[in-house]
């Protein structure tokens, strides 16, 4: 009877297990592959493509942090292959997003809204192995680097810097790719220009964009999850760390940070602004058009709220 009791125990342990790996993942993303000039490979071969991009993000643990359900971080990757360099082979348009919920209300907030392009190579039916410190394949190393920014994001938006070990594994992901890899595959390098993946690294690890990330902070968890309590003290903290991001834009002119912020927050800034006393929307308005010319227009609406 005991060594029945023992194997049962062990069996509900084995379960139990298994079932708090799978709450334990931290990201729940859905992959959208789109192939507009599709004319070599088997068109199969990009639904499993979608299928096993999704299986590497959502099943893979990326962090020593225990999620629950409702915390797992939400977002989606459109991949767009503009051309197929052979059968499997493919140059690829990608943009994706990442949200956080709002604290208290049903509401989402995005941190990443971002688009990026590059080649790779793909193989049907090959799972994608990825390992911190090899470098295993160009695909897995890009979506790898995106993860890791995400989570540092995420991490920033609910701790002061609390985001650095996740920026620190994706300096690695850089520090990791051959120099074949990279000379043949910009947006790894320094000279690649000022729009890229080590740009963004260079940017966040900057002691000169501490102001920014400590703004992500403010504006997320003193900012919109206060907001559900008292509307103007969380819009206030919003105007706050817009302001601290404006320090950074003074400090780094044109960073690429800056933009990739302004990005995912610019219709949501307009939204909570438009309600905003008068010299909120003076000073957002100020902010908002000096560091995100291009859309200047945009937050004028501000005034109209």
């Amino acid at each position: 009877m005991k060594s029945i009791l023992t194997i049962i125990t062990c069996l509900l342990i084995a379960v139990m297990s298994v079932f708090d790996t799978v709450q334990a993942q931290e990201m729940e993303f859905e992959v959208t592959v789109n192939t507009p000039k599709n004319q070599i490979a088997d068109p199969k071969v990009f639904l499993d493509m979608k299928s096993n991009i999704e299986n590497f993000i959502n099943s893979r643990k990326w962090t020593n942090d225990v999620f629950e359900q409702n915390e797992r971080i939400k977002g989606n990757i459109q991949l767009t292959i503009t051309e197929e360099l052979s059968a499997n082979s493919f140059q690829a348009e990608m943009s994706i997003q990442s949200a956080r919920p709002v604290f208290g209300s049903s509401l989402e907030t995005a941190l990443i809204t971002h688009n990026d392009e590059f080649s790779f190579g793909y193989e049907q039916y090959q799972p994608l192995e990825f390992g911190d410190n090899v470098y295993t394949d160009h695909l897995t190393s890009v979506i790898a680097f995106y993860m890791y920014l995400i989570l540092g994001m995420d991490y920033d938006s609910y701790s002061p810097l609390g985001g650095e070990e996740f920026f620190q594994k994706a300096q690695n992901i850089i520090n990791t790719i051959p120099a074949g890899v990279a000379a043949g595959n910009p947006g790894w390098r320094p000279k690649d220009g000022n729009r890229t993946r080590f740009t963004i690294l260079d940017n966040l690890l900057n002691p000169r964009a501490k102001e920014l990330r400590y703004a992500v902070y403010d504006y997320h968890l003193r900012g919109l999850d206060l907001m559900n309590k008292s509307v103007d003290l969380g819009r206030a903290n919003i105007l706050k760390a817009l302001e601290s991001v404006a320090k950074v834009g003074n400090a780094i002119p044109n960073s690429m940070i800056i933009q990739m912020f302004f990005n995912a927050k610019r219709s949501e800034i307009i939204e909570i602004f438009k309600g905003g006393t008068s010299s909120e929307k003076s000073g957002v308005l100020q902010i908002c058009s000096k560091l995100d010319p291009a859309n200047a227009i945009k937050y004028r609406t501000i005034q109209r709220g």
